[in-house]
């Protein structure tokens, strides 16, 4: 009976005994020396899913003069179901626009004129806005626009977004040809191609961020290393449309995804 006993005690001991061995080399193997602990996990890149309504930054520009024969349509149509990512870029104040638009009424303090420094202050604040928001894609209309929303998200989908896009409707049918100022009283001559602004464009945000520089402020745009603003004045056609085309000239050789339209 004793034997019994012993021979019991004996193999519980040296099942213990495995137990523990196996168990320290588990622990062991969690260690910084073992095996690779499990990755945290991190919140998803932006451009790791797929893009959505809302990463869409849109841009109106008005005028006081059109705030209710066209703005108040845009309101009670496409802008009511793009609420959230849409922003109304106005030159003056509005107190029945910013009860309906709260935050989402942006009043530039731009001039009211059709003018190259007016239209190039309202480009600016659009473009400035985007970038603090953070979206992934800044498109332009104006306010004689009808946008269809789902066909919009549609289109920018179906480009890769990892490159550079400039998405538009050209205005001419061939690039513009226009002189840089240079040092020492010195021109150069160079040619862009642009979307036209009356009828909407879209710029993804890693295209963005290379124009920022150039494109964030007025006086950014007129500074010496070869202004868009100076471009686009000796271009023959209104500064709102050739200054996306202008500044894309100095900062990549990308070309205009055709046939794109609201």
């Amino acid at each position: 009976m004793q034997c019994r006993l012993l021979r019991g005690l004996a193999g519980a001991l040296l099942t213990l005994l495995c137990m523990g061995l196996l168990s320290l080399r588990y622990h062991s193997s969690l260690s910084p020396q073992g095996v690779q602990e499990t990755p945290r996990l991190c919140p998803p890149s932006p451009l790791s899913r797929e893009l959505r309504l809302h990463d869409v930054f849109i841009a109106v520009k008005t005028t006081r003069a059109f705030h209710r024969s066209r703005l108040e349509l845009l309101l009670d149509t496409w802008v009511s179901r793009t609420r959230e990512q849409t922003f109304v870029f106005t030159d003056s104040p509005d107190e029945g626009l910013q009860e309906r638009l709260g935050s989402h009424l942006v009043v530039t303090n731009c001039s009211a004129e059709h003018s190259h420094p007016a239209l190039s202050c309202k480009m600016a604040a659009e473009f400035d806005t985007f970038l603090a928001s953070r979206l992934r894609w800044f498109c332009h209309v104006d306010d004689d626009n009808y946008v269809n929303p789902r066909a919009l998200l549609k289109l920018l989908k179906a480009f890769p977004q990892t490159r550079d896009v400039y998405v538009g409707r050209p205005s001419l049918n061939r690039p513009i040809r226009a002189s840089e100022p240079r040092p020492h009283n010195r021109t150069r001559l160079v040619q862009f191609w642009f979307a036209t602004g009356g009828a909407g464009f879209c710029i993804n945000r890693e295209l963005a961020l290379k124009m920022a520089p150039w494109a964030r402020s007025p006086s950014a745009m007129a500074s010496s290393r070869g202004s868009s603003m100076s471009l686009s004045y000796k271009a023959p056609s209104p500064p709102r449309r050739t200054l996306p085309g202008s500044v894309l000239s100095i900062v990549s050789s990308i070309q205009i995804l055709l046939g794109a339209h609201n």
